[in-house]
């Protein structure tokens, strides 16, 4: 199954600029991927064109502010990530998106961004939109850090991401750090590594997962599905 999704991958990577230009000028409104120069963005985008979506990736404000969703990936250093934004102003946009009722996903350090805080980058605030600080994965014998691979997911049920899928769900992740938000209620699915890990999010219109829905096969084609399908 995950071979024929990745070779199936391959396939839309061949997408041309000019398709990708023509699907982006062929009106309505799009996803749109935040460019801030710190996101894992191309796997994202690949795996929205595999759903038939169209993307557009971009730091322009009004294209931002114009879009029917968006998204906020991100890998590597907090702290480096949120100079990024607020050099660029986008840290301000993506408050507006929210603001707006623009239904927001933010994926890996892009969950991390939307709370308080976090202990790999100490005495740097993060956006803020959510309360709750990132920890550092507590160090156990065996235990290999950073967590990277496959592990399941505790989830609730009314967590609008994980609409269609089984109770016992394995996702991907590559992360040392955490999510502890401060208000159980915004969480809907947790996993366990080390520590319990508050994997997904849910605040009217901002949702975000500790995880990579990009690699994660075909169940992460459903949950990138069931945010498209958030309106």
């Amino acid at each position: 199954m995950l071979s024929k999704f990745f070779f199936t991958i391959r396939k839309k990577m061949s997408y041309t600029v000019r398709e990708r230009e023509q699907s982006s000028r062929s009106g309505g409104k799009m996803t749109v991927i935040i460019d801030y120069g710190a996101g894992n963005i191309k796997s994202v985008e690949n795996a929205l064109l595999l759903l038939g979506e169209k993307v557009r990736v971009t730091n322009v404000r009004a294209e931002i502010l114009s879009a029917e969703r968006v998204i906020l990936p991100g890998v590597g250093a907090f702290g480096d990530a949120m100079k990024q934004l607020r050099n660029s102003g986008l840290d301000k946009v993506i408050r507006q998106v929210v603001t707006k009722g623009i239904p927001l996903l933010g994926i890996c350090l892009g969950l991390q961004l939307l709370f308080e805080s976090s202990e790999e980058s100490p005495g740097v605030p993060g956006l803020g939109i959510l309360k709750g600080k990132v920890l550092k994965i507590p160090k156990q014998p065996r235990l290999k850090i950073p967590h990277t691979g496959w592990n399941s997911l505790d989830m609730k049920p009314d967590g609008r991401l994980f609409t269609g899928l089984d109770e016992k769900t394995y996702v991907y992740f590559v992360h040392s750090y955490y999510l502890a938000a401060e208000k159980e209620r915004i969480v809907k699915a947790v996993t366990h590594y080390g520590t319990t890990i508050h994997a997904a999010i849910e605040e009217e219109n901002v949702f975000a997962c500790q995880f990579h829905p990009e690699k994660s096969g075909t169940v992460g084609l459903q949950i990138l599905k069931n945010f498209i399908n958030i309106t």
